[in-house]
């Protein structure tokens, strides 16, 4: 599935509840089997930081909490239990304190190593769960988004750097270049050494 196999006996979910609470290591949890989480760059962790302020300031006052990185969420009727980059979790989601149910509106940054695996199998289960209305996918190595939405039927809509996206879920828009704002890649190398060759110029 794209990440390395971290025990191959059968595990229960409540022993890999119990058990990643005192774990120094992330585990994601698929049918029986957990699977270790590895480390990111920091443009993954530059993308994570931005949106989720923006998200956060947004939301204070309202009932939807956002949450990156270290919040599970549960999918599948416990089968299945993944650590989301970001998710927005709102009322009734306060069964247990480690974990969310009922996500409004998911995000991973991708990876070389975990792209395919998101853009798949996680998109899958992802969209079983009755509540979450968006999904969404963002490369580190270029500047693209992509979104999935219920009431879109899940298809696919990308967002480039000249772009705005509103995130319906939670009702705000942000531009694209706004999001990438501290990511250095070499797409964002080029535009910002365009955009200041445009101002010097004018």
């Amino acid at each position: 599935m794209g990440l390395p196999n971290y025990k191959n006996d059968y595990i229960t979910e409540q022993d890999y509840l119990d058990d990643e609470k005192d774990s120094e290591i992330k585990h994601e949890y698929v049918d029986g089997e957990i699977f270790v989480m590895t480390g990111a760059k920091k443009n993954h962790q530059r993308l994570i930081m931005t949106l989720a302020s923006a998200w956060h300031l947004h939301l204070k006052d309202t009932p939807c909490e956002v949450f990156s990185s270290d919040v599970k969420v549960r999918a599948d009727n416990g089968k299945k239990y993944f650590y989301p980059d970001i998710l927005v979790a709102c009322e009734n989601d306060d069964k247990d304190d480690y974990y969310a149910e009922f996500p409004r509106i998911i995000v991973e940054v991708l990876s070389d190593s975990t792209r395919k695996y998101d853009k798949t199998f996680k998109r899958q289960v992802y969209q079983t769960i009755p509540t979450l209305e968006e999904y969404v996918l963002i490369e580190q190595d270029r500047v693209e988004i992509e979104v999935c939405r219920r009431a879109n039927a899940w298809q696919s809509m990308f967002y480039f750097i000249d772009d705005e996206i509103t995130f319906t879920s939670i009702d705000l828009t942000l531009s694209v270049l706004d999001i990438y704002q501290r990511v250095e890649n070499n797409e964002m190398r080029t535009f910002l050494a365009t955009l200041s060759s445009e101002k010097s110029d004018s």
